[in-house]
């Protein structure tokens, strides 16, 4: 099966790497595929996935938390404030932190609840204007809120390379950029490149297609 391929491969990078065992965590990214192939990825054994859209979680997810048992649910696309209370509920980890007044009203959500998912600051490494994220000469100040007045605990940092550029330059900023704040957690590398983030450090690796195959129209 894919995921079982995915797996070894992951294991061979990370040893490769000189990394120790276990120091990579596979998020299969299960978002606008259809039902079937998920449920084959959750019969498989793999209980880490990520979503991109709220809705698209709240509609599949409970169902299969249901019937599988504990799932650790990531939220890999960008959050709109107005999705903050069902993403709270949904997600374990958050991959896209972006800006400021997101960090804002996810700290007062947070307080108000009292427990808080992982959170990664999501990076624009390429400096894209259509891409989400903090540029990189803007994390500092980005960090500094949210660690001081907001108290969110920023876990990791998290990049997406431009689509045509070798990603490798892109995966080692990301990596000297969290090393430089003393974050220990790197959400970089998919289907195509994820063992070269893996040499560069990744801690976890967001893999769809290369488990599920291509997405189709249909199961959006």
């Amino acid at each position: 099966m894919p995921l079982a391929d995915i797996s070894a491969r992951i294991e061979r990078a990370v040893a490769a790497a000189g990394r120790p065992a276990g120091s990579v965590k596979l998020i299969a990214i299960s978002k606008v595929q259809p039902l079937e192939r998920v449920r084959a990825v959750l019969e498989a054994g793999q209980r880490v996935f990520g979503e991109n859209r709220v809705q698209e979680a709240e509609s599949k997810w409970p169902d299969f938390r249901a019937e599988f048992g504990a799932v650790e649910l990531h939220l890999v696309g960008p959050l709109q404030t107005n999705k903050l209370g069902k993403a709270l509920d949904l997600f374990d980890a958050i991959h896209s932190l972006d800006r400021p007044s997101l960090a804002k009203k996810l700290a007062h959500a947070v307080q108000a609840r009292g427990a808080c998912p992982e959170l990664f600051v999501q990076v624009n490494t390429g400096r894209e204007p259509q891409k989400a994220g903090v540029a990189p000469e803007d994390l500092d100040a980005f960090l500094a809120e949210c660690r001081g007045p907001l108290d969110l605990p920023v876990a990791g940092l998290m990049a997406i390379p431009p689509a045509e550029a070798d990603p490798e330059p892109h995966f080692r900023m990301l990596a000297d950029l969290a090393a430089g704040h003393g974050l220990d957690r790197l959400s970089m590398g998919m289907s195509g490149d994820f063992e070269t983030a893996i040499a560069c450090g990744a801690t976890h690796v967001r893999v769809g297609s290369a488990i599920f195959g291509e997405r189709t129209t249909a199961a959006g």
